[in-house]
């Protein structure tokens, strides 16, 4: 461990397996080294885990699930807030440490541990509710019988997450799952371990019964395919790529599980003429450079009203040459790096086919002359519809932009896609905003916004982006079973 990068942030850090209330080291031994995506560097190991160490992880929460589905809404929803205060206790460590392990500016990794205390503390109140609310009976008019429906914890929940919102993710899942009463096992990326390994100690500390949250570190095809296969997960949580998401659908459909998938996106943000530009440039470079592009709901497809197209492109790509990019501990920095040497290749090579396109590049285009996964914000303007670059998600700072004539044009340019995750409209005409957002198919539709996301409302989009909704009560009721009981009047 690079214990000198981590003194100032207080470790020592979590680097074990958490198995039935216990930190231990993977049954082979094996390590995993995590990078800081700034400097390149390994700041530490965690425990990689195999076979036999989801075997100890599944049975452990399948022990536990008996005592935790019996506890009151109220008792879990007391451990919920117990985390929330946990998190906010250790806010500024866990910014910091995200922004160590993911790349992403302090500003951003601060927001991010944000939602998760607002996540935990609203399936609090939820889980309070199922004390009421968790059998309901059912009018029969006419009939002998009284019907109820109750709505039960569904079992083990395997929650797979990815690497670019750290705890986020976790938090969207974890939080609903041990409100529904089901025992958890949580596979962080391998990418990103540390701050979901931190998330699990603080939740130990809020009181968990052993065995309710498991964690084990490692890759996909050792842990998470495992997972998604084991017979005794009755619900599987995956957020990643369409492709990875693919494979877990149909590795879960051999046990016939629940399975929930959030997954890619290829967005559009839609400028009309009326738009206040301002406000526009602010929007697409949001959607576009936050997170360094690394996100599922990136607006990195750019449709603006043929009038304005011109100034808008030209201030956008003042906007891409101005930000500032590098460490994300530096005072002033907008943009860190890459997460990963993977993704870095990954979008590297998809500008450099944006290039060869024929694609017009405008802003960005060449990676910084310095050690880390850094890449500058990229701009291409007049790309083909049928490009990759226009159809293929890059995960990374890479925005497309092509000018339409007409609302219809407009509409049908965003929707011509495999994806339906999110969308974002500018324009000063309410009549129009709202035709839009009936119109577009996406899960989120963002009028004169920026990205704002609550626990309250949902998550999720349409065609390949979903399968399920996260958030609000959707979240809940994704990890619930529905039963029905009758008995004569």
């Amino acid at each position: 461990m690079n214990t000198a990068a981590l003194s100032q942030y207080d470790v020592p850090l979590h680097t074990q397996l958490l198995i039935g209330g216990s930190w231990s080291a993977s049954a082979d031994g094996r390590r995993l080294p995590v990078i800081n995506p700034s400097t390149e560097t390994v700041i530490a190991e965690v425990d990689a885990a195999g076979e036999a160490d989801v075997e100890r992880a599944v049975r452990a929460a399948a022990h536990a699930f008996e005592g935790w589905k019996s506890t009151t809404g109220a008792a879990r929803a007391a451990r919920l807030r117990s985390i929330a205060r946990g998190v906010e206790a250790q806010r500024e460590r866990l910014a910091a440490l995200q922004s160590l392990n993911n790349g992403k500016p302090l500003a951003e990794a601060d927001i991010d541990v944000s939602d998760v205390v607002a996540t935990f503390d609203y399936y609090a109140s939820l889980a309070e509710g199922l004390d009421t609310l968790g059998e309901t009976e059912v009018e029969l008019p006419g009939t002998d019988f009284r019907a109820w429906i109750r709505r039960e914890p569904a079992g083990v929940a395997a929650l797979i997450v990815p690497w670019n919102f750290p705890m986020v993710t976790t938090a969207w899942k974890l939080a609903p799952a041990l409100a529904a009463g089901c025992t958890v096992v949580l596979k962080p990326s391998e990418v990103t371990p540390l701050p979901e390994l931190e998330l699990a100690a603080i939740a130990m500390e809020a009181g968990l019964p052993p065995g309710v949250l498991n964690v084990i570190t490692g890759t996909g095809p050792e842990v998470g395919a495992r997972l998604a296969a084991h017979p005794s997960v009755a619900k599987v949580s995956f957020t990643g790529s369409t492709a990875v998401g693919t494979q877990v659908m149909k590795t879960a459909a051999e046990t016939i599980k629940g399975v929930g998938l959030e997954l890619g996106g290829k967005s559009s943000i839609v400028v009309f003429a009326d738009a206040d530009l301002d406000l526009a440039v602010d929007l697409i470079a949001g959607g576009g450079f936050f997170n360094a592009g690394q996100m599922c709901s990136a607006t990195s497809r750019v449709l603006v009203q043929q009038p304005i197209a011109a100034e808008l492109l030209a201030r956008l790509a003042q906007r891409a040459e101005n930000l500032v990019v590098g460490d994300p501990f530096a005072p002033g920095v907008q943009m860190g790096p890459l997460t990963s040497c993977a993704q870095y290749a990954r979008v590297t090579h998809a500008i450099a086919e944006g290039c060869a396109s024929g694609a017009r590049l405008v802003a960005g285009g060449t990676p910084p002359e310095r050690p880390g996964y850094f890449v500058r914000p990229t701009i291409f303007a007049d790309v083909p519809t049928e490009s990759a670059l226009w159809r293929d998600e890059i995960f990374g700072p890479v925005l497309c932009v092509r000018a339409f004539d007409t609302e219809a044009e407009a509409i049908a340019t965003a929707n011509d896609t495999q994806y339906g995750l999110v969308a974002t409209v500018v324009t000063r005409d309410a009549a129009r905003g709202t035709r839009m957002a009936a119109a577009l198919e996406a899960g989120v539709v963002w009028l004169n916004s920026p990205q704002v996301i609550f626990p309250q409302t949902s998550w999720g989009g349409y065609k390949q982006s979903s399968l399920g909704r996260e958030l609000g009560p959707f979240g809940l009721a994704a990890f619930q079973e529905i039963k029905q009981v009758v008995r004569p009047a």
